[in-house]
C-alpha cells in the first residue's frame, strides 16, 4: 500500500514538473520584460528630464545635512557664488533650491507662482498653526484665498482706523520716551521693539494696558525658538519617533500656553459681544472701538467653511483654532519685522552722516521745525522715502522668503521635484551686483534716478515684501509704522553715537532668524530739534 502511494505522488510531482517545465519559459521571459520595461521607462523619465540645479555634492542619506550652518542669507548667498543663482541641496530626504536671481525669482513668484504658491511647514510649524490652520501656513487652495481676502479687507485695511490711530499712540508714546531722555544715551532696538508689540497687542487684542504683555512675549519668544530648532525629524521622517531632542513635549506644552491665554481673551469677547447684543435689545453699537479678536469672531463657528462668494461675511467660517492662529501670524508678521526696518533705517542713517544731514533738512524745509510730521506730509518727503527704500534693499524684513513646489516644475532648465522648499534670497538679490550699482553701499540717492525698480512686487530686483499671492497682506500698515516712526525719531531730535563713538566704528553685522536684526542693539544719544512741544 506504501509502495503504491509513493508511486502516486511520484507520478503527481512529475506532472506538476512537466507542467512547470511547459510554463517556464514564460515565467521566465515575464521575470525578464516586467522589469525591463520599467527600468527602460524610468531610464527614459530621467533622461527626458531636466537635471536638478547645480549643487554641492552630499553624502548618502544624509545629504548636505552637514552644511546645515549654512542656510541663511549670508551662507546661501555665499555658496551662490560657486554654483550659480538657483542652486540645489539634499537635506536628508528632502530637495532644497536656493534662489538668488532676479529672473529664477520672477518665474517662481510670477510666471508659475500656481506651482509655488503653498508654504514649506516643519513639524513644529504645522503643530504649533494647529495643521496649517493659519493664513501664512495654509496650502494655496479655496480657503486661504478667502482667509487673505478677510486679512486685506478687515484686518489690515485703511478702512479699519483703530489699527492706524494705534501706531499713531504708540510713535506719540515713543517720541515722549525720548524726550524725556535727551542727553542720555537711548536703547533704539528696544525702544523700537516696545513700538510695534504694542502697537500689534493693541489693534490684535484692544488694550493699550501692559497686562498680559509680558506672558504674551514669553509665548512668542519659545513659539520663534521652536520654529526655528533643527528637528532631524523634518529630514529623515522615519526617525520622528524617536525624538531625541524631546522637542515634542515643549511643543505641547507651548501651544497649550497659547491655547490658555488667547482663549480667555476669545471667552471675553463672546461675553461682552454677548451682554452688548442683550443690553441693546439685539443690535450691536456700531460706533464702538473693535481689535482683530473682534473681527475674526464676525466669521466665528464650530466647523471651518468656505466657498467662493463675492460676499466676504458668506464666504468663510472661522473656528477658534482659525481665530488663534491668525493672531499668530500677525503678531510674529508685525512685530519683529518692523521693529528690525526701524532700527536698521536709524543705523544706516546715523552711519552715515551726510545722508541723516540731507533727510533731516529735507524735514525741516517741509514740515518746520515748529510742529511735528503729519500725514500729509510723507508724498512730500523724497529723500526720506529713498533713505527707507534702501533700507528696505538692503535689509529686507524677511531676508529668505521660502516656498513649496505643489507638483514638479521646470526653472531656468532645471528640474525641481514636488515637495520641494524653495529659498528665495530676497537679501542677496537686493545686493546683486548685476541690478544694482555699488550693491553693498548705502546710497539712497539711487532711487531719485528714474526707471530705478520699486517694491510694489513687479520689480524682482527688490522684493522685500516678496511678491504674487503669497506677498505680505500687511505691507501698507507696515510702512505706515516704519515712515511715520522713523519721520518722528528724525524730525524731533538729534542724534549722536555714544562716547565719542564714530559712525565708521559701528558695528553693522545681522543676526538670522525669522528677520535678520541688528546683531547688537542700536545704542544713540539725542537731543531736541523741534521746538514745539513734544509733552
Amino acid at each position: 500500500m506504501k509502495t503504491t502511494t509513493t508511486h502516486h505522488m511520484d507520478a503527481l510531482l512529475k506532472t506538476e514538473t512537466i507542467a512547470n517545465l511547459k510554463l517556464e519559459p514564460l515565467h521566465l521571459a515575464m521575470l525578464l520584460i516586467v522589469p525591463l520595461i520599467l527600468l527602460l521607462g524610468l531610464v527614459s523619465r530621467i533622461r527626458g528630464r531636466p537635471p536638478h540645479p547645480p549643487g554641492p555634492k552630499g553624502l548618502p542619506i544624509i545629504g548636505n545635512m552637514l552644511m546645515m550652518d549654512q542656510l541663511t542669507h549670508r551662507g546661501l548667498a555665499n555658496i551662490a557664488k560657486q554654483y550659480g543663482g538657483i542652486f540645489h541641496l539634499r537635506m536628508g530626504f528632502l530637495h532644497m533650491v536656493a534662489i538668488s536671481d532676479a529672473e529664477a525669482a520672477r518665474q517662481v513668484l510670477q510666471v508659475q507662482d500656481n506651482i509655488f504658491s503653498n508654504r514649506p511647514a516643519t513639524i513644529a510649524i504645522s503643530y504649533l498653526t494647529y495643521d496649517r490652520a493659519d493664513m501664512a501656513f495654509a496650502h494655496y487652495g479655496p480657503f486661504w484665498r478667502q482667509m487673505r481676502k478677510l486679512c486685506v479687507m478687515k484686518l489690515f485695511s485703511r478702512k479699519r482706523a483703530e489699527s492706524w490711530q494705534s501706531v499713531r499712540d504708540e510713535v506719540d508714546t515713543v517720541v515722549r520716551t525720548v524726550a524725556a531722555n535727551t542727553g542720555k544715551p537711548v536703547n533704539i532696538g528696544e525702544l523700537v521693539f516696545n513700538l510695534t508689540k504694542n502697537i500689534i497687542y493693541r489693534a490684535a487684542f484692544g488694550s493699550s494696558s501692559q497686562e498680559g504683555q509680558d506672558e504674551f512675549i514669553g509665548i512668542l519668544q519659545e513659539f520663534s525658538k521652536l520654529f526655528g530648532a533643527f528637528n532631524i525629524a523634518d529630514f529623515i521622517p522615519y526617525l520622528g519617533g524617536i525624538d531625541p531632542q524631546g522637542l515634542n513635549k515643549r511643543l505641547v506644552k507651548a501651544r497649550g500656553a497659547l491655547d490658555s491665554f488667547i482663549d480667555k481673551i476669545v471667552d471675553e469677547h463672546l461675553m461682552k459681544k454677548k451682554n452688548k447684543s442683550q443690553a441693546v435689545g439685539g443690535c450691536g453699537d456700531g460706533d464702538e472701538e473693535t481689535d482683530m479678536v473682534d473681527e475674526l469672531l464676525a466669521f466665528y463657528s464650530e466647523e471651518a467653511q468656505v466657498n467662493e462668494s463675492d460676499d466676504l461675511q458668506n464666504s468663510i467660517k472661522l473656528t477658534k483654532d482659525n481665530i488663534k492662529a491668525i493672531i499668530m501670524d500677525v503678531m510674529f508678521g508685525g512685530t519683529e519685522t518692523v521693529a528690525s526696518a526701524i532700527e536698521w533705517a536709524m543705523a544706516e542713517l546715523i552711519r552715515s552722516p551726510e545722508d541723516l544731514k540731507r533727510a533731516q533738512t529735507e524735514l525741516a524745509e517741509i514740515v518746520g521745525l515748529d510742529r511735528r510730521v503729519e500725514e500729509p506730509d510723507f508724498d512730500k518727503l523724497t529723500y526720506l522715502k529713498c533713505a527707507i527704500k534702501e533700507t528696505l534693499r538692503l535689509h529686507p524684513p524677511i531676508p529668505l522668503l521660502l516656498h513649496e513646489t505643489a507638483e514638479d516644475a521646470t526653472v531656468n532648465g532645471y528640474f525641481i521635484p514636488k515637495k520641494s522648499r524653495v529659498m528665495i534670497n530676497a537679501w542677496a538679490i537686493g545686493r546683486d551686483k548685476n541690478c544694482w550699482e555699488e550693491p553693498e553701499a548705502f546710497k539712497p540717492a539711487r532711487f531719485l534716478k528714474p526707471g530705478v525698480p520699486d517694491f510694489k512686487g513687479s520689480n524682482f530686483e527688490f522684493i522685500p515684501f516678496g511678491s504674487g499671492r503669497r506677498s505680505c497682506p500687511g505691507m501698507q500698515l507696515g510702512l505706515y509704522a516704519l515712515d511715520l516712526a522713523v519721520a518722528h525719531l528724525l524730525h524731533c531730535f538729534t542724534w549722536e553715537l555714544p562716547d565719542g563713538m564714530k559712525p565708521s566704528e559701528m558695528d553693522m553685522s545681522d543676526v538670522f532668524g525669522l528677520t535678520a536684526p541688528l546683531a547688537n542693539r542700536l545704542v544713540a544719544v539725542p537731543t531736541k530739534r523741534v521746538v514745539c512741544p513734544l509733552f
